[in-house]
């Protein structure tokens, strides 16, 4: 596992042997720092032809409008069009954070990416582990 970002707001990681990124959300976690995380992802998937993502949002707030916004319309096409087509979605406790990560589910989703929610990433590691490309 190579350590690309590691931060008081993210942590992000590229795990060579099943060709997965991964990020992991810390508290905070929002404007820049949030796009920086999520456009390192998408050169990861670029650079080493990757086709996974297992998002650990445990501890994220619900995303802002502008966020969300971008997510869809920006980041999303740029992850789908550098190979990205699986999602292990490991949601957040906080009830309105959950809700906030139902758009993305479904927005994903409608766009070709195979998403898998979890609670706990050991288990969302594992489908990514399974699936095949």
């Amino acid at each position: 596992m190579q350590t690309i970002i590691d931060n008081k707001k993210v942590s992000l990681y590229y795990h060579a042997d099943t060709k997965i990124v991964h990020h992991v959300y810390h508290r905070g976690i929002g404007g820049r720092e949030l796009k920086e995380a999520l456009n390192a992802g998408v050169d990861l998937l670029k650079q080493h032809r990757a086709t996974k993502w297992l998002s650990d949002n445990r501890a994220i707030d619900a995303h802002t409008e502008e966020e969300t916004t971008w997510v869809n319309t920006v980041w999303l096409p740029n992850a789908i069009e550098a190979g990205w087509k699986f999602w292990s979605l490991v949601v957040p406790e906080d009830f309105k954070a959950r809700i906030n990560m139902v758009e993305f589910v479904n927005e994903f989703y409608e766009r070709g990416v195979r998403v898998m929610v979890f609670t706990d990433p050991d288990e969302g590691m594992a489908w990514l582990e399974q699936v095949n490309t």
